[in-house]
């Protein structure tokens, strides 16, 4: 890692911003420094070695934020949640069971063996992806009301559910390492929820502002990696020590100051970075040598797809179905932890993300027909408060 390469990763993370400019498109950022990472690792060029300590070490502060940014987008706190919990949560619950069988044909057709993390997969929804597209849409109504505890939930429970399936042999570990960074977790929300009442965070919040300190984001980085640092002392992934982090603080509530200021350090260089650093990890070589994976991945993405568009059973139109399928930090997650773990066989981390990628492109294609309407300006999701 050198100067030169860290020159070159910000160039090239320029890719992603490129391709998702054309609002119309609904392409993530991801997408395309995912595809430059590809091109420059081991797949093309050769330029970014992702076995490099520094770049990897990197790689894995970028993922702790990317989750904690995802986390922090679930809205817990957004009223609308409650109406629509009984329905949603039964329509996350139904794409969950429905998900068993192909992910079990599909283990058995490629013969690796992996049920439990196609299912968890294929059950899977993305928070950070879908709530813009339904801001964008304007949607509004009982089926965003549905739409949104539907999303949170499989998002958060298959998020947790990732290390357990990826690794199963050691499942009674992770367990166990899941719940000590759940629990302190929750101890850092009634820590955080104390102090926002008491008045101690809008204190220093002001003396931060008047002196820039940039307190918040200090104490938020010390306490991200506190927890990534039980993770990893616990055999769990810094998946979850971010992505709970994220939860607690959204259901605190975050304050404007500090969202920016994490949006700058984790869009600005972390996440680049770490998209990077996954697309040359995915040696896509290997699918050249396992072709069978590219039906993988392309089958992956059409069961998630038909799975939650089987939800037109109870009432919830096509179009939000294929919405929900939606999938990014799970696969990514995935595709990371298996690569890190050596559970997943050579080709196999590509076809997850080539699955998400499917299910990315037809929630770009149906965005269109989503039943929007202009919505009250207050009920915006994007309104998190002025604190």
């Amino acid at each position: 890692m050198t100067f030169s390469t860290l020159a070159l990763i910000g160039l090239t993370g320029l890719l992603g911003p490129v391709l998702a400019l054309p609002a119309r498109w609904h392409v993530p950022v991801i997408v395309g420094e995912i595809v430059a990472g590809v091109l420059l690792g081991p797949t093309l060029a050769g330029l970014l070695h992702p076995a490099d300590p520094t770049f990897s070490f990197l790689a894995d502060i970028g993922f702790a934020l990317v989750m904690f940014v995802a986390g922090s987008h679930v809205p817990v706190r957004d009223p609308r949640l409650i109406s629509g919990l009984r329905v949603g949560a039964l329509r996350a619950l139904g794409v969950g069971a429905v998900s068993v069988l192909p992910a079990f044909a599909l283990a058995r057709a490629f013969h690796t063996g992996h049920t439990a993390l196609y299912a968890v997969l294929i059950a899977s929804s993305s928070a950070a992806l879908i709530l813009p597209i339904t801001d964008a849409a304007k949607l509004d109504g009982p089926e965003l009301l549905q739409l949104l505890p539907q999303v949170a939930i499989a998002d958060t429970v298959c998020i947790v559910a990732v290390p357990l399936a990826v690794d199963p042999a050691h499942a009674g570990r992770a367990a166990l390492g899941a719940l000590a960074v759940i629990a302190a977790a929750a101890v850092l929300f009634v820590l955080l929820r104390r102090a926002e009442h008491s008045g101690i965070r809008r204190r220093v919040h002001r003396i931060s502002e008047q002196r820039k300190f940039a307190i918040e984001l200090r104490v938020s980085l010390t306490v991200l990696f506190g927890l990534a640092a039980l993770a990893v002392a616990t055999h769990v992934s810094i998946m979850l020590a971010g992505f709970s982090l994220g939860l607690a603080v959204a259901a605190v509530g975050e304050p404007r100051r500090l969202a920016r200021q994490l949006f700058a350090v984790t869009e600005g260089f972390f996440s680049p970075l770490f998209f990077l650093w996954l697309g040359a990890e995915l040696n896509l070589r290997q699918l050249g040598t396992h072709p069978t994976f590219i039906l993988l991945g392309l089958a992956l993405g059409a069961a998630a797809i038909a799975a939650h568009a089987l939800m037109r059973t109870t009432g919830q139109p096509v179009a939000l179905g294929v919405l929900a399928a939606s999938q990014l930090g799970v696969p990514v997650a995935a595709a990371t932890l298996g690569t890190q773990t050596h559970n997943l066989v050579p080709g196999e981390a590509a076809a997850l993300m080539l699955g998400a990628l499917v299910t990315i492109i037809a929630a770009a294609l149906i965005s269109p027909l989503l039943p929007g309407r202009p919505a009250p300006a207050q009920n915006s999701l994007a309104d998190h408060g002025d604190h």
